[in-house]
């Protein structure tokens, strides 16, 4: 089958998506694709996040597509401007554009086995009008954090008069000068926008914390303009600067670690909050939960602003939301002019957000249920649900920058289609069997990890299952999704597929074992003996390989 009858659908014009895209037309020379992108521009979460502040918590040289380094970032941490325009600039770059299909939400996909494709539904969603269209691959580049978590158990939340919105949902519009602002929630996005709204010092703000957090110093350090010409001039410069980064500020975090070693980082990070805090907050400000349990913040600011005299922190706990302002459990009235609700986001993994239905009825939503969670073969794959990939999957997550989780996954992925989109198989499935078994090692793991001893969105409501963390270090998720493992893919329709591949694997042997052959021949002077030696050994192996079936 040719390639235009092949088509891609990839839901998603995040990072992950475009980063697949853009491999599909430079890996594999292949442009039959739609990215279907329920926003009106490209970025995911660089799109939608817009408050003050927003930046990445990772060095953006490591956050940087590895093949489009870009030399002139402004500072070690890029803010969300300047990583959105980064995105639109490649988006432009490989001709995206005509490939994406904005403001459309994909509601189903399902899997036609006779004709070994997808149908796939999908909604304008401005006017309701619904599409279909088929794809014989689906790529699921949905992100991780992408819905908003509103703090809907708090009593009274809609009874608030003033502005209220989701950090995710920054109005451009808002004018916080002079305003008294309660801040509910001091993770990620918190700690970055409250520094920066808080810098005029017309601004009240309070933050109202729940549960404190560990942070760990990330300070933003400016790029000068001698170091991004010689990114942009001398060769290898950036990619060494680059390295230097994995290197030490990476690759240090994923070494094992015994109980003295994770007692010492505790230490650290308790003496860092500890120097940077307020006194008066010292009683309040360390965790509970030991470090890695919970997502520790990147500190650009937080803790030094907590001196500023317009900010000031609450632990008392929210009673209720009332039209003027926040009553807290201790009885205490705060009138407040907005709220910003630093919350974070609804774990996609947890519930899949569409209907995805393959061979036998099975369903992805169905299959995380029956798994007590989101589960999947590598965080990319899921039994009886043929040519459908995930990226940034169930049990992804590393202290990695999520743009080098995606570019494995992608490179993983680009194997696995290759021979459907040049017409060598119709679809590849995972099996159950490697599934489970994978699936069974990296509970175990998990069971003797952190994650444990402590909750959050990181686990399943019900089961406690822990489906977010990837217990091993990002070099081990390399590793394993170096090359696929054919063993557990059931193939249909491959055998020009499979034959291909064992004449070159016969080939590569023939070559070795003669150039094996020829070097003992000449070393031993035996040469008609060592060659019949190689012979047998030849023909034995292709007898064992001519019975090698994976094909359905």
């Amino acid at each position: 089958m040719s390639e235009i009858q092949r088509r891609v659908a990839i839901i998603g014009a995040g990072v992950s998506g475009l980063t697949q895209a853009i491999a599909l037309k430079t890996k594999l020379k292949f442009h039959n694709f739609t990215i279907f992108e329920k926003g009106p521009e490209v970025g995911g979460v660089w799109r939608a996040n817009k408050y003050p502040g927003c930046s990445s918590d990772v060095d953006i040289h490591w956050y940087s597509l590895s093949t489009d380094l870009y030399p002139y970032w402004n500072k070690s941490h890029g803010l969300q401007p300047e990583i959105q325009a980064y995105w639109i600039k490649l988006s432009r770059k490989y001709n995206l554009y005509p490939h994406i299909a904005f403001n459309t939400k994909v509601l189903s996909a399902e899997w036609d086995d006779a004709k070994q494709q997808y149908t796939i539904v999908a909604e304008d969603v401005f006017s309701g009008k619904r599409t279909m269209s088929v794809a014989h691959v689906v790529i699921s580049a949905l992100g991780i954090l992408e819905a908003p978590k509103m703090p809907y158990e708090i009593p009274g939340i809609r009874k608030f008069q003033g502005a209220s919105f989701h950090s995710a949902q920054w109005p451009s519009s808002i004018d916080l000068q002079n305003k008294r602002v309660a801040v509910i929630g001091n993770a990620s996005s918190g700690a970055q926008f409250v520094p920066s709204v808080s810098e005029d010092s017309s601004v009240e703000v309070v933050n109202f914390i729940r549960t404190p957090t560990w942070f760990n110093t990330r300070p933003h350090i400016p790029y000068s303009d001698t170091a991004k010409w010689m990114f942009a001039n001398i060769p290898l410069v950036m990619r060494l600067h680059r390295a230097w980064i994995m290197f030490w500020f990476v690759a240090p975090l994923h070494l094992p670690m015994g109980d003295k070693a994770l007692q010492k980082q505790r230490d650290a990070m308790t003496k860092y909050i500890l120097d940077n805090a307020p006194d008066r907050y010292h009683s309040h400000m360390i965790p509970v939960h030991p470090p890695g349990c919970k997502r520790t913040v990147a500190d650009s600011g937080f803790l030094k602003s907590l001196c500023r005299s317009n900010v000031t922190l609450n632990f008392d706990g929210i009673a209720e939301i009332v039209e003027n302002g926040i009553i807290t459990k201790t009885g205490e009235m705060l009138p407040f002019d907005v709220i910003v609700y630093a919350t974070g986001f609804i774990g996609k993994q947890e519930r899949y957000p569409m209907h995805v239905r393959g061979l036998n009825g099975t369903t992805v939503q169905g299959y995380y249920d029956a798994h007590g969670g989101p589960t999947a073969y590598l965080g990319t794959a899921i039994p009886d649900t043929p040519n459908f990939y995930l990226i940034n999957g169930p049990n992804t997550g590393t202290r990695a920058s999520a743009l080098f989780i995606a570019e494995v996954q992608v490179a993983y992925i680009l194997q696995l289609i290759e021979p459907v989109l040049t017409g060598s198989a119709s679809s590849f499935t995972i099996k159950a069997t490697p599934t489970d078994a994978y699936n069974a090692k990296l509970q175990d793991e998990l069971s003797r990890s952190v994650h444990v001893h402590c909750y959050s969105w990181a686990r399943t409501n019900g089961t406690d299952k822990v489906f977010y963390p990837f217990p091993w270090p990002s070099t081990v998720w390399w590793w394993f999704l170096r090359r696929p493992n054919w063993d557990h893919y059931m193939a249909v329709g491959a055998e020009k597929w499979v034959w291909a591949r064992r004449i070159k694997t016969v080939k590569k042997f023939l070559k070795c074992s003669a150039v094996l052959t020829l070097l003992w021949s000449y070393i031993s002077g035996s040469a008609q003996q060592t060659w019949w030696q190689a012979t047998t050994i030849t023909c034995g192996y292709l007898s064992k390989f001519a019975h090698y079936n994976y094909v359905k």
